[in-house]
């Protein structure tokens, strides 16, 4: 079992492929066995399971998919959870984006990078969400897709929004009973009930303290910029 800290985390998983091991160098640690908080655990016969009914993959990329499962898995027993999104920092907040694959979540992040100075992606595809003493935080993980972008940080969350593709650029509040919908079908649905539980439990959380809004967004230059100041207006009205 190799040991790394994630979200703060002590964290142990085996190793077997390349494409973990690589990604995950970044968080390695040293902490003997008795501090373990985290065991993602994922055997052989799991993964050769999951081979035969997704065969398009490799057993790397299996062994990778599985581990950031079961991590995120054992994460909801610590008070975070993950959120199927790109995160991006401004200013020291952080800001989530999150959609169906495909829709652009990369894409608009990433035009943050190009019109802000010092913005920086957290995690491009599965940052974790931290709630410690009453406040939330976006962590860099291992498990950030197949851009494999992210840092090892912990940052404040400004907001988190949802983004669909339109014609012009516009942002506008959520409501907490659809933000529920589309909160839960971005994050991790676990089999057991006790964790299911405690997932719904912290989505309940996060969506009272941490704003939500609507992004419609057509990828101009400019969709960074309206998304910013519309984002901080709604929030200091």
């Amino acid at each position: 079992m190799e040991k790394y800290i994630i979200a703060g985390l002590k964290t142990e998983y085996q190793v077997r492929g390349e494409l973990l091991r690589e990604r995950s160098e970044p968080y390695k640690a040293d902490f003997s066995d008795d501090e373990t908080q985290i065991r993602a655990i994922v055997s052989d016969e799991y993964i050769n399971r999951r081979m035969e009914k997704i065969p398009y993959l490799n057993a790397d990329e299996h062994e990778y998919m599985w581990t950031c499962e079961a991590f995120y898995r054992e994460l909801l027993r610590y008070n975070g959870m993950m959120l199927h999104s790109s995160c991006v920092e401004k200013d020291g907040f952080a800001y989530l984006f999150s959609a169906r694959s495909g829709t652009g979540k990369s894409t608009h992040t990433h035009l943050w990078l190009k019109n802000f100075e010092g913005a920086r992606i957290i995690n491009d595809d599965k940052p974790a969400l931290i709630l410690d003493e009453g406040k939330w935080y976006a962590c860099g993980t291992p498990f950030s897709g197949k851009t494999d972008e992210n840092i090892d940080v912990r940052i404040p969350v400004r907001a988190i929004v949802f983004l669909h593709r339109s014609e012009t650029n516009s942002v506008k509040r959520i409501p907490m009973p659809q933000a529920i919908g589309l909160m839960i079908e971005q994050t991790l649905h676990p089999a057991n009930k006790e964790l299911a539980e405690t997932m719904l439990d912290m989505v309940d959380k996060l969506l009272r303290d941490v704003p939500v809004f609507s992004l419609g967004c057509n990828m101009d230059d400019d969709a960074a910029i309206v998304a910013y100041n519309e984002i901080e207006r709604l929030i200091n009205e």
